[in-house]
This record gives C-alpha cells, sequence and structure tokens, in this order.
C-alpha cells in the first residue's frame, strides 16, 4: 500500500521541496526517510514543515549555489579508470558507480556514490559521459575514461576512438577491395578500343598527317 510523505527537498521524478506525494513504502523506508529527503506526511509533521519551510529553503538555496560553485570547477573533469579488456574492447568485469566516485575522489574531487548516476556498469573500453548530481537541482556532467592505459586514456581523453580487432580487419579488407576495384577500373580505361592492337594504337598516334 503507498505510503504519503512530504519532500524536504527536490527528488528527480517525484515532485518538488514541500510536496506530497505517494511512494512505496520500501523507497521511503530504504531511501526518503534515512536520506532526510522526506518525512512521513502526518499533519503533526506537514504543520512542522510549514513552520519551518523558510528555514529549509534558506538552506537548500545556499546548498545549491555551493553546488554550482563545484560544478563550475568540475564540468571538464576526466576521471580516468584502467582496466583490462578484450580485442573486442569488453572489459574483463564492469565499472560501477563506487568505481567512479573512487576515481573521481583520486583525481581530488569528493563525491559519493550516490551522487553518480549509471543505469547500468560500464563493460567497454572508451569515453563515456556520466551525470553527476551535485544537488537536487543541480547536475554535472564529467566523462568516465575506461582504457587499457595510460597513453590509452590520455589518447581517448583527447577525442581518440578505438576500434576494435575484428572491424579493424573488416575495414582493412574493405579498403582493399576498394583499391583493387579502382585499379581495376583504371586497367579497363586504359585498354585500347576493340580490334585495335596496343601496336596499331601506337602507329596511328605516330604517323604524320597528310598536310604535312
Amino acid at each position: 500500500m503507498p505510503m504519503n510523505v512530504i519532500l524536504l527537498e527536490r527528488v528527480p521524478k517525484l515532485g518538488q521541496m514541500g510536496d506530497v506525494v505517494k511512494v512505496k513504502p520500501g523507497f521511503a523506508r530504504n531511501f526518503l526517510l534515512p536520506q532526510k529527503k522526506a518525512l512521513r506526511a502526518t499533519k503533526d509533521n506537514i504543520t512542522y514543515f510549514e513552520s519551518q519551510r523558510k528555514t529549509l529553503e534558506a538552506q537548500n538555496l545556499e546548498r545549491r549555489q555551493e553546488a554550482e560553485v563545484v560544478g563550475a570547477k568540475m564540468g571538464d573533469l576526466k576521471v580516468i579508470l584502467i582496466r583490462q579488456a578484450s580485442e573486442a574492447l569488453q572489459l574483463y568485469g564492469s565499472v560501477t558507480s563506487r568505481d567512479i566516485a573512487d576515481g573521481a575522489v583520486a583525481a581530488g574531487v569528493k563525491i559519493e556514490r550516490s551522487q553518480v548516476e549509471l543505469d547500468k556498469p560500464i563493460k567497454s573500453l572508451g569515453a563515456h559521459k556520466i551525470k553527476v548530481h551535485l544537488h537536487p537541482e543541480v547536475t554535472i556532467e564529467i566523462t568516465a575514461v575506461v582504457a587499457r592505459s595510460v597513453d590509452e586514456a590520455e589518447f581517448l581523453a583527447k577525442g581518440g576512438a578505438l576500434v576494435a580487432e575484428n572491424e579493424r580487419a573488416a575495414l582493412e579488407a574493405a579498403e582493399s577491395s576498394r583499391r583493387a576495384a579502382e585499379q581495376a577500373a583504371a586497367l579497363f580505361e586504359a585498354k585500347p578500343a576493340e580490334g585495335e592492337t596496343a601496336e596499331t594504337a601506337v602507329a596511328s598516334e605516330e604517323a604524320p598527317s597528310e598536310k604535312e
């Protein structure tokens, strides 16, 4: 049976501060209530919220401004994660939100695992755009660079792209076919006209005209 809660801050896809919303009991007990993002929507709690609304709004504004300052400094953050992978560029394992948070801390930026938005673990090499929620109203995008070596990470960070070995072989085969087709076309264009041998073609070109 749904539980009514009053939100103490904006919660994505749920509502704004002060909204009374219906949620699943497990979501409320395991996340909203312990994280102090909401209170049970009892009469006493609603009265308490209204008496504290201005204070809560002022605190929220201060935290949002702080988050915006931090976000401005993190806009071009690239978290480097070195992992082993196959020739098909697939990881032997995966990269999780915890890995990204730990990588950010290693880069000198403190973020929590819960702030990293990752629908599913990363399972391939490359530069992956990741959303980080610094505040309920402030979300930035950082880059998680997953590579097999530091040199490869630098290549990806500069905009490079990796090609899997099977794709590389297919590209090389296609390029070889294209070149062979171009060479065949060039030979066909250079072939003498029907009924004319190469010798007669050369002789006709060298023969003087009647006017001479």
